[in-house]
């Protein structure tokens, strides 16, 4: 009996501990399976293995996927799995494994990035599940690119912005946000990117074709044609992918260089039809005013006509576009259907006038040789093409109206263009001084004596009387009032009146002191300045227009009265600061200037009449050399002029000390001095034309604002006017209307009908 009661106490106890060892495994299980990613950031990284899943495994929806073994110790966790654990594999630093099941894209997010570190803006129609198998154990950056893939097979993607933030967005809205790349290939990746890329030898407009089916539908190609460049928005590795093709359809092609002759057109019209007939038109550097352009969309194909053989240069790419071209050369040089070609040439910089004189000259030269051959015995008597060519010019549109052979027009079209070129412009800095110094000085005594003799009827008496001009002893002794006429300093004794027979009354004793000296000064500045084209006179003016007397008529009269009629012929001449310059610009930077300069003033008058003007002139006229930006300087010390006058009485005058009692003396210095300075500035660009105005326009305000005085009392309405601030200027982007009255480019019209 106690054997059996042992025996069931004993199954009981076995029993129960097999009851408690199972819950305590299961309850570890549990806490195995489910970790807490948010207080626990170490168990996204928990150094175990996992089995791939199975249908009908059991799996937390919404929760990273438990492993099947027992949690491996803190040590293992960083490294190693634990040793003896079934299916263990080695983890390196910095590895985990990465599984999801049917897990939001949300929850994905928030763990992908406590794994990267990176911050992610989610778009608010980004939502759904996601599944992710992981195998074998992966690194930080494998598994961004992981996340990058499933977002994709959603239709997703991430783009990472400037600021650092990672934008979910869904695929069609990538392509404004994407980041844009250029240069080598990108990094890859799963992300969207927007790449640049120039296509250095093949046509970029030919490569997308070819490009556009390896591409999702998504996607987005365009080219720029006038760079040749592709833009390209897709996944930086199917980028990739795209520029290794790039790379080898991009190779050097066999260009060569075809010679297409002309028998009847003019090389130069027919480049202008070719390059209008195709957008990606260019201008020639080399060449001014001679086109070049591409033969069709894709192609690269220079054209340039050479007028002295009447032939076109054509460089391309591929042959058949040659062939192309040489076909159409083909239909259009063809013979005009009248001999006399009548054309309007529409000039751009030239004056028709001018160079309608020069064309003339050059075909009746031309038919001067002609008819010198054509009179050679032998020969037959023909008419030559410039005898029956006809130029005139429209001043009113600037255009030259040619009538001439085929032939013969190519020749002048090729002057034409040789001489319809832009001038550069000469902006002309000048500095006039001229500096006039007067100095005078006067010193001496007089003395005047008289007595009377009997009843006054005779005076007997002595007088030193100078100068002859200004106050004077004699004037003083009939006229005491006539020293405050004197300048200077004066000092007068005058003595009593004697009263002679006649009645007239003279001073018996009388003496006159007189100092005086003076100085003048005079500083004009002038600071002129002159924008002219080259080879072109620029003239300026500052002064005023006087009237001169040139003659006078008198003619006696009709009436019984012997009246006449006095006449007179008057001439207005300038009078004040007159600059003239002619600069004409030569090879290497150097700038040939003739000048003329003339300052003239009016003298003061000594008279009241036209007749009595006298004008004071100094010119200077030379022609100088100067380099661009250079100062040279004109003129220099023109006039020292030196008065000295002594008047004394013979013998007292030459005492010592004594002798200043009985002299007067009276000098007089004069200065002039006058000095150009010129400083002149090539201006070849529309850029330093608006440099040199908008200095000047700044200055004027500047000066304008200085010189307005404040509102006055009495004014109180009173506003004056005010410069206003210089308008912007006008942009290349800037629309203009255009000036349909001058036509296409420098040729329009065709054979007369």
């Amino acid at each position: 009996m106690i054997i059996k009661f042992a025996k069931r106490h004993f199954t009981i106890s076995f029993l129960c501990g097999l009851l408690i060892a199972s819950l305590g495994l299961v309850t570890s299980t549990l806490q195995a399976e489910e970790p807490n990613i948010e207080d626990d950031p170490a168990a996204l990284d928990p150094g175990m293995e996992s089995s791939p899943i199975e249908p009908g495994s059991n799996v937390n929806p919404g929760r990273p996927m438990a492993p099947r073994t027992p949690p491996m110790p803190a040590q293992a966790a960083a490294g190693a799995a634990a040793p003896g654990a079934p299916g263990a594999q080695t983890l390196r630093p910095g590895e985990m494994m990465f599984n999801f099941q049917e897990a939001d894209i949300q929850a994905v997010v928030k763990t992908v990035s406590q794994i990267t570190g990176k911050n992610f803006l989610i778009d608010p129609r980004v939502k759904g599940k996601l599944t992710i198998i992981s195998t074998q154990p992966v690194s930080k950056n494998v598994v961004y690119q992981i996340f990058l893939a499933a977002l994709k097979a959603q239709g997703y993607t991430a783009i990472d912005s400037a600021s650092g933030l990672t934008k979910l967005v869904p695929l069609g809205d990538a392509k404004q946000s994407a980041q844009v790349t250029t240069g080598a290939k990108p990094r890859p990746g799963e992300q969207t990117i927007t790449h640049v890329v120039t296509v250095q030898h093949g046509s970029a407009s030919q490569i997308v074709p070819l490009l556009r089916p390896l591409m999702a539908p998504t996607s987005q190609i365009s080219v720029y044609p006038p760079a040749n460049t592709l833009i390209i928005t897709d996944y930086a590795d199917n980028i990739r992918n795209l520029l290794h093709i790039v790379e080898i359809l991009d190779q050097r092609g066999g260009s060569e260089l075809t010679i297409i002759p002309l028998k009847h057109a003019s090389a130069l019209d027919i480049a202008e039809v070719i390059v209008r007939l195709y957008p990606n038109v260019t201008q020639s550097a080399a060449a001014p005013g001679v086109p070049t352009g591409g033969i069709g969309e894709g192609d690269r194909v220079t054209i340039m006509p050479d007028l002295r053989t009447n032939s076109l240069l054509v460089r391309a790419e591929n042959a058949g576009t040659i062939s192309d071209l040489r076909a159409l050369v083909d239909k259009l040089d063809v013979p005009a259907k009248v001999s006399g070609n009548t054309r309007v040439v529409y000039l751009r910089n030239a004056e028709a006038v001018k160079l309608a004189e020069i064309l003339r000259g050059l075909l009746s030269g031309e038919a001067r040789v002609q008819a010198a051959v054509a009179n050679v015995p032998g020969r037959p008597a023909t008419k030559s093409g410039a005898e029956s060519s006809q130029i005139q010019a429209d001043e009113a549109t600037n255009s030259l109206i040619i009538s001439a052979p085929d032939a013969v027009f190519n020749n002048l079209r090729a002057v034409i263009e040789k001489l319809d070129v832009r001038r550069a412009q000469v902006f002309i800095e000048a500095l006039i001084a001229e500096i006039t110094t007067d100095k005078a000085s006067q010193f001496g005594f007089q003395w005047a004596g008289g007595s009377a003799s009997g009843n006054n009827s005779a005076v007997t008496g002595a007088m030193t009387n100078f100068p002859a001009s200004g106050a004077s002893i004699a004037g003083v002794a009939t006229n005491p009032a006539s020293l405050a006429a004197a300048g200077g300093l004066s000092i007068a004794y005058v003595g009593k009146k004697i009263t002679l027979s006649d009645g007239t009354s003279v001073r018996n004793l009388g003496a006159l002191a007189r100092a005086l000296e003076e100085k003048n000064i005079a500083n004009i500045l002038s600071t002129p300045n002159l924008l002219t084209l080259d080879n072109a006179e620029a003239k300026i003016l500052f002064g005023q227009n006087v009237p001169f007397l040139t003659g006078s008529f008198a003619q006696a009269g009709g009436t019984t009265t012997g009246s006449v009629n006095p006449f007179q012929t008057i001439e207005r001449k300038d009078v004040g600061l007159t600059l003239k310059i002619k600069p004409q610009i030569s090879e290497g930077g150097g700038i040939k200037m003739q000048i003329f300069q003339e300052t003239s003033s009016v003298a003061r008058a000594t008279g009241v009449q036209a007749q009595d003007l006298i004008t004071n002139k100094r010119s200077l006229e030379t022609t100088v050399v100067v380099d661009d930006g250079n100062t040279v300087v004109l003129g220099g010390l023109i006039e020292d002029n030196t008065q000295e006058t002594t008047q004394a009485v013979p013998l007292l005058g030459r005492i010592p000390v004594l002798g200043w009692l009985f002299k007067y003396r009276d000098q007089k210095k004069t200065k002039t001095n006058l000095m150009v300075f010129l400083r002149p500035v090539i201006v070849r660009a529309p850029e330093d034309t608006y440099h040199f105005t908008n200095n000047r326009y700044e200055h004027m305000r500047a000066t304008e604002k200085a010189a307005t005085k404040e509102e006055s009392p009495q004014l109180k309405n009173f506003k004056p006017s005010v410069i206003e601030p210089k308008p912007p200027r006008l942009s290349s982007d800037d629309e203009v209307s255009p000036d349909t009255t001058l036509g296409p480019p420098n040729i329009s019209g065709g054979a007369a009908p």
